[in-house]
């Protein structure tokens, strides 16, 4: 066997097991975790930092309904996504729900003029470490879990959502009372 037929062979190999690995990743339903996954369990909690350089956190929303969305500038769905966020935020406001945008490692300047740029009023929170992204087990983004007035992770949704679908998921828990 020649040098060059055994280096073939290595490749088709490699892409073999490549492929292997990322049927998971196409397969038209849920993959086994996930932010979904979660639902029933207590929402993790991790001190982080504002966009505007303060102190934040889940627990300060406690006895509130949470729409905490991960999210990163370079992520075309989570552009679109972020004004029916912010249609929501201002809709659901009264009804004690909040939507927490979480960028994933990029900076304070990145993400402050990104919302700038979409008119985005809602808290944005820079989580430098994506620790939020491995808690909620986010397979991409944006990546919307929703947090009861417990701190209790009701729903968790990979991919953007719609308007329709996210007033969907806050309808039944807005209505409720602490």
């Amino acid at each position: 066997m020649s040098a060059r037929t055994r280096t073939l062979l290595w490749i088709a190999a490699g892409i073999v097991l490549a492929l292997i690995a990322l049927i998971p990743l196409f397969r038209g339903t849920q993959a086994p975790g996930g932010p979904a996954s979660l639902a029933g369990r207590p929402a993790p909690v991790f001190d982080l930092v504002s966009d505007r350089g303060a102190a934040v956190s889940l627990a300060q929303y406690r006895g509130k309904i949470v729409v905490m969305n991960l999210w990163a500038t370079w992520c075309p769905p989570c552009r679109a996504e972020m004004p029916d966020l912010q249609t929501v935020a201002t809709q659901y406001a009264r009804d004690g729900v909040v939507i927490v945008g979480v960028n994933q490692g990029e900076s304070a300047e990145k993400a402050a003029a990104f919302a700038a740029s979409l008119r985005i009023t809602f808290p944005i929170w820079l989580d430098q470490e994506q620790r939020y992204g491995r808690a909620y087990q986010a397979l991409g983004m944006p990546t919307t879990v929703i947090v009861d007035r417990s701190g209790t992770i009701v729903r968790g949704f990979d991919g953007a959502l719609t308007i329709d679908q996210m007033r969907a998921a806050i309808a039944p828990l807005a209505g409720e009372k602490s």
